[in-house]
């Protein structure tokens, strides 16, 4: 699935790319950061967190990677030399525990140690990917930097996709819902979701980005109750306005 989705991200990017007629640079130090960021954060990141919800739960993997942003402000100290202040540390702590106060901390699942092991991982690389992708030079369009890195995520997966290809068979091809899922996925999911990250990344240049990081269990709550008709608790009212004032003192005080 991680790889459908890249393969079509990939073509996606690329016909974007060469719609908009982006330029293209090429020099080994930066394109070692492209290649470090795809292989870190969209081939190992994606697929432990993947593996890791699949052992653990979608709920602990929301708890779990709010060691996100933490991670981001402790790798942006040594390679982007942005020392953490102490306002980072209460914005950090509003918005971990906001996001303690939607899920909970229930943990459930056949596997969650090894679980967890997986989603802190993913959260360490996605946080160090994001930390290496403002390293790179800005001659550099989001488009090229995003295509590359997951091209990158791409020629990684192959062969372990080659190596599981039977299971590629029990797939329903003809099935407009599979197509529809992949569509979006590639798509909206990963090539649009990633070039937007990058983007913000680019824009804000704070150690605190990455608290945008947590508003994904937020966006989660919101859609299950508008699609799903799933009640939303009064934790997630609480974390809402936990993760509202953590962003805020991070736009205020950093900028």
């Amino acid at each position: 699935m991680v790889w459908l989705r890249y393969l079509i991200a990939t073509i996606v990017l690329g016909l974007a790319a060469w719609g908009q007629h982006t330029p293209w640079h090429w020099d080994w130090p930066n394109l070692r950061l492209i290649i470090l960021a795809g292989i870190i954060g969209d081939t190992l990141s994606i697929v432990l967190q993947e593996t890791g919800t699949w052992l653990a739960s979608a709920q602990l993997g929301a708890v779990i990677t709010t060691a996100t942003p933490t991670a981001m402000v402790l790798f942006s100290w040594p390679l982007l030399h942005r020392r953490p202040r102490r306002h980072d540390w209460v914005s950090l702590g509003l918005a971990t525990t906001g996001v303690l106060a939607i899920v909970g901390l229930q943990v459930t699942g056949q596997h969650v140690v090894l679980g967890a092991l997986c989603l802190l991982l993913a959260g360490l690389t996605w946080a160090l990917m994001s930390v290496l992708v403002q390293l790179i030079d800005q001659r550099y369009s989001l488009l090229q930097v995003t295509l590359l890195a997951t091209l990158v995520a791409v020629v990684c997966l192959t062969p372990i996709v080659m190596w599981q290809a039977p299971i590629l068979t029990h797939i329903a091809w003809t099935s407009p819902h599979v197509w529809g899922s992949l569509l979006y996925l590639g798509a909206v999911s990963t090539a649009l979701a990633f070039l937007l990250w990058n983007l913000g990344l680019r824009l804000f240049q704070s150690r605190l980005s990455g608290l945008f990081f947590l508003w994904q269990p937020v966006t989660g709550a919101l859609l299950g109750w508008w699609w799903l008709a799933e009640p939303l608790s009064w934790g997630f009212g609480i974390g809402l306005l936990l993760i509202l004032a953590s962003t805020w003192v991070a736009i205020r005080f950093d900028h």
